[in-house]
């Protein structure tokens, strides 16, 4: 049995029912968990001796409103994390979707790796997904006066405001954004042929 198998066995045996899915893709696991047991899940994760993750490495916000080639059935917006133990030389990674879409809220990891505190609240910054139970939520990335979640896939890539120094008043103001619209699809996916080489005369 290969490492990564005895990684999938040892998810399975404890955490039982509480697994929605364990996936295996390019060589990594992907276990997906529902929101209601997620910090049970997170805890077990950390402290069975069958899989003793000490670490994580990373925490992000997804957006999934729109995914791939088709629309995307589901919730829109999950957290994903990169786990790592060092105790068994393996890596895992754990997605658990927000339930409402309108207010995409998850609890805080914060008590089980205090590493994520950043990370969570980036995820706040960017998407909007509140966690519950953060001690010190607030954007980390953007002004305290930014409107909006620019990572959310609806986001205008222009923003809602542009900031910039007055210098009669003195200060730096807001103000609507004045950025004309431009295209911003990549000219090899909105012309056909894009790249291909040409003879002298024209003709491909």
């Amino acid at each position: 049995m290969s490492r990564l198998d005895t990684l999938v066995a040892n998810v399975r045996a404890a955490l039982g029912e509480r697994v929605r899915s364990l996936k295996v893709a390019l060589g990594e696991a992907t276990l997906e968990v529902h929101a209601a047991d997620y910090l049970t899940v997170l805890r077990t994760l950390r402290d069975d001796q069958r899989l003793r993750f000490e670490q994580c490495v990373d925490l992000c916000g997804v957006d999934y409103s729109t995914y791939g080639n088709g629309p995307w059935e589901g919730p829109r917006f999950a957290v994903v994390l990169h786990l790592l133990s060092l105790t068994h030389n393996w890596r895992l990674r754990v997605r658990a979707f927000c339930p409402d879409d309108d207010l995409p809220v998850i609890a805080s990891a914060i008590e089980i790796w205090p590493s994520v505190g950043w990370y969570e609240r980036e995820a706040f910054d960017l998407f909007g997904i509140v966690f519950e139970g953060h001690p010190d939520l607030r954007r980390i990335l953007t002004d305290y006066g930014f409107v909006g979640h620019p990572f959310r896939k609806d986001f205008p890539i222009t923003g809602y405001v542009e900031m910039r120094y007055d210098p009669e008043q003195k200060r730096v103001v807001y103000q609507p954004v004045t950025i004309e619209p431009r295209e911003v699809t990549p000219r090899v996916v909105r012309e056909d042929g894009y790249g291909v080489e040409r003879s002298d005369n024209g003709r491909d």
